[in-house]
C-alpha cells in the first residue's frame, strides 16, 4: 500500500527518498495551521520539527492519520493525549540529535568560562581589554548534569575528557547506569550544592517547569555557571535575571527560551549571558541522521513494525 505523508517542517532529501521509494511525500513547508486543517485529512502520516503544534483539533480532523513523526527529541509540541485518544502513534529520532546537542553544551561551557564571545566583541569594537577577561579552567571543576539520557550522557563524557568531576541528578537512572557511564548519581540538593558548571538535559514536562528558580538558586554555589540546551522553561527566566545581576550566577548559557522567539530581551542581553537560537541540533550531520531515522521509523509504524522510538 502507498501512503500519503505530509511534510511541514522540512525534510532533508535523504529522508525523502526513503519515503518516496513507495509511497507520496507532501511537502508543504512552512504551512500555517489554517491551511494544514484542510490538508491532514488526506494524510495517513506527519512528520513535523517544533514550529507545528500538533493539536486535539488538528487530530481529531486527521480521519486517515496513522503517525506523527517528530524530527528531535522533544514532543512538546504535540497533544499526546489528544493522540492517544484518536489512536495516531508518536515516534521521534531520539538519537540522532545527542552529539549535535551535547557538542553545544560544551562549547557553551567553553565560552563560558573564557567569556570568549565577550572578548571576540571588544576586539571586533577595536578595544584590547585583556585584564578584563581572567577565566577559570575546566580541570578538577564538577559539572552537574540535570537529566543523564543520550544528550546529558554525551556531555559528562566530553566534561570528564577535560578532567571535570561529573555528577548528575536523574530520577528515572540507577547507580550502576550512572557508574557505567562516567557519572555520581547525587540528589538534586546535591547537584546544587556541589556543582562549579550545571547543564540542563530535561524535557519540559509539568514537572520540570520551572523547576531551576529562586529556591534553586539559593543552594547553588556563588558565582556557578548555567548552560540551557534542552528547552525553554526549565528555566524560570525572570529568576535566572536577578541571579546574574545578583553575582549568584557568574554566567549562562542559553540555547532555548521560554518564548521563542523571545518577547522579552532583556536577560539575552545581560553581558553575562551567551544566546544562541535554538540551534542545538542544527548541524549539517544531525540533519541527515535526523532525516533517516524519522523517515525510518513512521514507515515502520505505517507498516506495523516493531518502534525503536515510540512516545504513545
Amino acid at each position: 500500500m502507498a501512503w500519503k505523508v505530509l511534510v511541514t517542517d522540512g525534510l532533508e532529501a535523504n529522508g525523502k527518498e526513503i519515503i518516496n521509494q513507495n509511497n507520496t511525500v507532501i511537502d508543504k513547508k512552512g504551512i500555517e495551521a489554517e491551511e494544514l486543517l484542510t490538508l491532514i485529512p488526506e494524510a495517513d502520516a506527519l512528520i513535523v520539527r517544533g514550529r507545528t503544534k500538533v493539536t486535539a483539533d488538528l487530530l481529531k480532523a486527521a480521519k486517515n492519520l496513522k503517525v506523527v513523526g517528530r524530527m528531535g527529541v522533544g514532543v512538546d509540541n504535540i497533544d499526546l493525549t489528544a493522540a492517544k485518544e484518536n489512536n495516531v502513534i508518536v515516534v521521534n529520532a531520539a538519537v540522532a540529535t545527542s552529539e549535535a546537542v551535547a557538542e553545544l553544551a560544551m562549547a557553551m561551557i567553553f565560552g563560558l568560562a573564557r567569556e570568549l564571545p565577550r572578548a571576540d566583541a571588544t576586539m571586533k569594537a577595536a578595544v584590547w581589554a585583556k585584564k578584563e577577561f581572567e577565566g577559570i579552567e575546566l580541570m578538577g571543576k564538577t559539572l552537574g548534569v540535570l537529566g543523564y539520557g543520550n544528550i546529558g550522557r554525551l556531555t559528562g563524557k566530553y566534561a570528564a575528557g577535560m578532567g571535570m568531576r561529573v555528577i548528575s541528578f536523574d530520577p528515572y537512572r540507577d547507580n550502576y547506569y550512572m557508574r557505567s557511564n562516567g557519572a555520581e548519581k547525587v540528589s538534586l540538593d546535591e547537584l546544587y550544592a556541589q556543582s562549579d558548571f550545571i547543564t540542563i538535559h530535561m524535557p519540559l514536562t509539568p514537572e520540570t517547569r520551572h523547576m531551576v528558580c529562586d529556591k534553586s538558586f539559593g543552594k547553588m554555589k556563588e558565582g556557578v555557571r548555567i548552560i540551557d540546551a534542552a528547552r525553554g522553561g526549565v528555566i524560570d527566566e525572570e529568576c535566572l535575571l536577578a541571579a546574574l545581576e545578583s553575582g549568584k550566577v557568574a554566567g549562562a548559557a542559553l540555547d532555548v527560551f521560554e518564548k521563542e522567539p523571545p518577547v522579552d530581551w532583556k536577560l539575552i542581553h545581560h553581558p553575562k549571558v551567551i544566546a544562541t537560537p535554538h540551534i542545538g541540533a542544527q548541524t549539517k550531520e544531525a540533519q541527515l541522521r535526523v532525516a533517516h531515522d524519522i523517515a525510518e521509523e513512521v514507515l515502520r509504524a505505517l507498516d506495523g513494525q516493531e518502534l525503536r522510538w515510540r512516545i504513545v
